[in-house]
């Protein structure tokens, strides 16, 4: 129902929760997997940051010229925090909106939205597409959870 705190033991009832759960895996998924493509980026380009990775390439002087920066491994890497800095954000702030009692149309829209601007955001960096793509995607994402944040805060203060 609109407009009511969900109690604990509704929340898998709860439709707008089963929803931000669904939507959250979905991000967290998306953010753990720039994990492995990064490791298969590095491991494609030869470009390690420990020399213990390097190993298999060799001894001493051999694998010390893999211990280098790579420009393609550093584009994934810095998708991968960009991740960090505004998954975390929404799975914390949506999960205070799922709690808050929004509508499940309104709830899906801001949960679908972020979703689809991450996954173009992710694209975005890793092909890359031209800007202005990336910040537009960004910023649809963060206005979404910013959006979210003031839900909670209006409901939370003006009760």
């Amino acid at each position: 129902r609109s407009g009511e705190m969900a109690k604990s033991t509704q929340l898998v009832d709860n439709e707008v929760f089963r929803a931000y759960a669904t939507y959250a895996a979905i991000v967290l998924l998306k953010m753990m997997l720039m994990s492995v493509v990064t490791a298969y980026f590095r491991i494609t380009r030869k470009a390690f940051v420990n020399p213990e990775d390097t190993a298999s390439f060799g001894k001493g002087d051999s694998a010390k010229k893999y211990l280098r920066t790579d420009p393609d491994v550093e584009r994934v890497r810095r998708g991968h925090l960009n991740d960090l800095e505004n998954i975390v954000p929404f799975v914390g702030i949506g999960l205070l909106y799922a709690l808050s009692g929004p509508d499940l149309s309104t709830a899906l829209l801001h949960f679908r939205i972020f979703t689809g601007a991450r996954i173009l955001h992710t694209f975005a960096y890793l092909i890359p597409l031209p800007q202005p793509s990336r910040g537009l995607s960004w910023a649809v994402g963060y206005a979404v959870t910013f959006s979210m944040a003031y839900k909670v805060l209006k409901t939370v203060l003006f009760l």
